[in-house]
């Protein structure tokens, strides 16, 4: 049978799905306070939630030795208790299947001989990202069971990185198989590209550290920040200067408010740069695609601010990253081979 055959690429392809779906049930935990909800891990028995009554207690009663509960939800009953426990179950529950979905069809893959010499290294990076990715979610769990009721937003922000770069590095093993032809490439154009990508890999890390800190509750208004300021006073208060650009609420979202602008701007030139190229057809596709996607990402950006994130808007504002993510690795794809 041919290697690098049409299954190959399904089965990648499959496993970007279930990182998007991942990705969204992230979201909701982490909008929804749930991600506390699971205070331990284990790997297979973790798989069944709570069956009786008695297993619900049980697990209530560990969620009550940890800051969230003590500190923040000591009101909670049972029933609100299962309510949290859910969308954190769901989300584990999707990392096991995203799992099995990889390592079982890449071993039958590897047994039938159906992989390249090349594919095959590239699927151990993708193994190698995927396990960090799953030690990243419980490292970051472990950061809110000490002794504040929040997850570090340093390791919620890699949490949340490694999974959208897991997803762009497994789009581009599939499209290397879907576009095995080479082609001269514009590197003056492709590398324009790459700084745009890297800038918004920036900005998704920012992403991050604003959800981490709840800073999407400040300054809820647009195109200024309170009192009517481009930069809030509240933005450079700490000393020394540079934890504003990693712990201040109001100085990251400045920064992530600021650098919509420029991944905006990076586009622009792109798309504008492209109009005086010859293009294939998916180029031209994938470029208009970008322009589109960073609009309305952009506008899903300021009302989230302006309705103070509200759950629909902030988990329409991560699909929205994720879609353009999506469209830039295309287009990075297009242009590089």
């Amino acid at each position: 049978m041919k290697k690098d055959n049409k299954k190959v690429i399904y089965w990648l392809l499959t496993g970007c799905v279930l990182i998007f779906i991942m990705v969204v049930v992230g979201g909701i935990t982490r909008l929804t306070d749930s991600g506390l909800s699971m205070s331990d891990y284990k790997l297979i028995t973790g798989t069944i939630p709570p069956l009786n009554d008695a297993e619900w207690q049980d697990a209530f009663a560990l969620y009550q030795q940890y800051p969230e509960f003590q500190k923040l939800h000591s009101h909670f009953t049972l029933e609100d208790f299962k309510g949290i426990y859910f969308w954190e179950w769901f989300h584990r529950l999707i990392g096991r299947v995203i799992g099995l979905v990889f390592i079982i069809p890449f071993l039958y893959f590897l047994f039938r001989k159906q992989l390249t010499k090349s594919t095959i290294k590239k699927c151990l990076v993708l193994l190698g990202l995927g396990g960090f990715q799953g030690f990243l979610g419980w490292y970051m769990v472990k950061s809110g069971l000490v002794d504040m009721p929040d997850v570090s937003h340093f390791r919620l922000a890699a949490h949340l990185t490694t999974a959208f770069l897991t997803f762009a590095a497994t789009l581009w093993v599939a499209l290397d198989l879907i576009y095995p032809d080479k082609k001269v490439i514009d590197k003056k154009f492709r590398n324009l590209i790459i700084v745009s990508y890297l800038i918004l890999i920036v900005q998704i890390i920012y992403g991050g550290f604003v959800a981490g800190l709840k800073a999407g509750l400040l300054h809820n208004h647009w195109p200024f920040m309170n009192e009517g300021k481009f930069m809030h006073h509240t933005v450079y208060i700490l000393e020394p200067f540079y934890k504003n650009l990693i712990e201040n609420p109001s100085g990251i979202q400045f920064i992530h408010r600021t650098l919509a602008y420029l991944v905006v701007a990076s586009i622009f030139i792109l798309w504008f740069k492209a109009r005086e190229m010859a293009l294939t057809n998916l180029q031209q596709k994938s470029i208009n695609a970008l322009l589109i996607l960073v609009g309305f990402q952009f506008l899903l950006g300021v009302l989230t601010i302006i309705y103070a994130v509200p759950l629909w808007l902030g988990v329409a504002h991560q699909v929205g990253a994720f879609f353009l993510l999506s469209a830039m690795t295309f287009t990075l794809h297009r242009f590089s081979k």
